[in-house]
């Protein structure tokens, strides 16, 4: 069961805190939950890092990737870093933790009004020092006088091995209450849209199932490579920093069968209970790719990073199509895309319906539903009507809700802000379980073994392409129908 909502003295400690997610999401995504009133009244945050700062150079570096366009926001900025400190240490020293404990016990003596003293635990950190850090905070920074929660970053794990091996660490440190595994696709508006759209709307209850939807894609694209950032990016390769956690989160949310509540754990229920019924991906099922300079010779290739090891096979690109073995998918490919240096930016679920039977009106498209997770959110159902005029012509078209049209008084949260308010709330809805990640990582396994051990070459694609020449050859081959007629999405602000 998950904690209640905080009550009491908050101190978040942010772990990593002279990093670049650090600085350029944790600390803007707390800054955004201040000004709108959402943290704690008097919470106070500690940065924690090997780099030796001073207040002021910590402060420039955290204030570098927040936008302050009115002097009421820059004013709030000033206000909100009065509130923030910074301890420099070791991750792996004893005394060093004892130094920052001594630092969150002065901020809490400053409220002398409660008791309880709670702590928040972000861990802005690279997998490797999880453990040393998970340890020494339960052994020296540890309240025992309110509730304590420890957010942990993606990647969790390499492989199911690694996952098991992290997660049989920190289970005597911290209990699975405790524990907030944190993807940050989870805390997208479209994202946490895809539970009411499934299961708020009766017109698409009735339609999702095998016998009126022919294939799914979710889709994750950037434009940009890895810019000097080759070295991490080598270790993990596409599939393990995108495919196995963001994707196939999205998947689980599309897929699983209606919760009994909203409550976390039924919601979570249901994702496991469909990952289950996923057997492990397939070479053959799986197109991989590197990226190499762009056409015109303006954009490095992948290996002419001087970051990435010497013909290293990575891939920058894959497609995996995935099968869900439950009497409601049984034979529709789920297939999942991502890539770096790709022609556009965008993630986005498209839902692509099988044929009208017995269609009078010849090589009309086939229905879609798109959801644009980002940028530009929207939801939208791709369908067929009459061309105006005299013909019976038929015309693309869509039904369509934009929501920066139909909802352009409201601020979409950022995704960090959103979760880390699910933290503050002990809600546990949008965060990956122990069993959950199990298993996930029992779908990419084998895959990800055969890929690094048997070296595999990607197929080449240009920097700022589509991808691999073969993608739209693969694509064909799940049964996914590009039409013949001519589709333009409208380009509205």
């Amino acid at each position: 069961m998950a904690d209640s909502k905080l009550s009491g003295t908050t101190t978040i400690i942010v772990l990593g805190a002279s990093g670049d997610l650090a600085k350029k999401k944790t600390y803007p995504a707390l800054f955004g939950l201040y000004r709108n009133g959402f943290l704690p009244e008097g919470t106070n945050i500690i940065g924690y890092a090997r780099t030796s700062l001073d207040r002021s150079k910590f402060h420039e570096r955290i204030s570098g990737y927040m936008k302050t366009p009115t002097d009421e926001i820059k004013n709030q900025l000033s206000e909100f870093l009065k509130h923030c400190t910074y301890v420099f240490g070791q991750y792996d020293k004893n005394e060093d933790y004892q130094k920052l404990n001594k630092a969150v016990e002065e901020v809490e003596r400053l409220d002398n009004k409660h008791k309880e003293k709670n702590r928040i635990f972000y861990m802005a950190l690279p997998p490797s020092v999880f453990i040393p850090v998970a340890k020494g905070l339960k052994k020296n920074v540890y309240s025992t006088k309110g509730i304590n929660r420890l957010i942990v970053e993606k990647p969790f794990g390499m492989d199911l091995d690694s996952s098991r091996e992290l997660g049989k660490a920190l289970a005597p440190l911290w209990s699975e209450d405790e524990t907030y595994r944190i993807d940050h696709y989870l805390g997208k508006e479209m994202v946490k849209n895809l539970l009411i759209v499934r299961f708020a709307n009766v017109f698409f209850g009735a339609v999702w199932n095998r016998q009126s939807i022919a294939n799914v894609q979710i889709t994750f694209k950037e434009k940009i490579g890895t810019e000097g950032r080759g070295g991490y990016f080598d270790e993990f390769g596409i599939i393990r920093d995108v495919m196995q956690n963001h994707l196939l989160q999205i998947l689980s949310i599309v897929a699983m069968e209606r919760p009994v509540s909203l409550s976390a754990e039924d919601v979570r229920d249901e994702k496991v209970r469909v990952l289950r019924c996923i057997p492990p991906v397939k070479l053959e099922d799986t197109l991989l790719g590197q990226y190499t300079r762009s056409e015109d010779g303006d954009k490095p290739g992948y290996l002419e990073d001087n970051t990435v090891p010497k013909g290293s096979t990575c891939p920058t690109f894959a497609a995996c199509t995935l099968w869900i073995n439950n009497e409601r998918w049984e034979g529709v490919p789920f297939i999942l895309k991502c890539g770096k240096a790709l022609s556009e930016q965008k993630a986005e679920i498209r839902v692509q319906f099988q044929d009208v039977p017995g269609n009078v009106f010849k090589d009309s498209p086939r229905n879609e539903l798109v959801i644009r997770v980002q940028p530009n959110e929207a939801v939208y159902m791709k369908m067929t009507s009459k061309l105006p005029g005299l013909s019976m012509d038929t015309v693309i078209s869509e039904l369509d809700l934009t929501y920066n049209r139909r909802f352009s008084d409201f601020k979409i949260p950022d995704a960090y802000e959103s979760l880390i308010l699910d933290v503050l709330k002990g809600d546990h809805s949008n965060f990956v379980r122990n069993d959950e990640l199990d298993a996930a990582w029992k779908i990419f396994t084998p895959i990800l073994h055969k890929i690094d051990h048997e070296k595999i070459v990607p197929k080449p694609y240009a920097y700022g392409t589509r991808g691999p020449a073969s993608a739209d050859e693969y694509m064909t081959k799940y049964g996914f129908k590009r039409s013949t007629q001519e589709y333009n999405w409208p380009e509205r602000q």
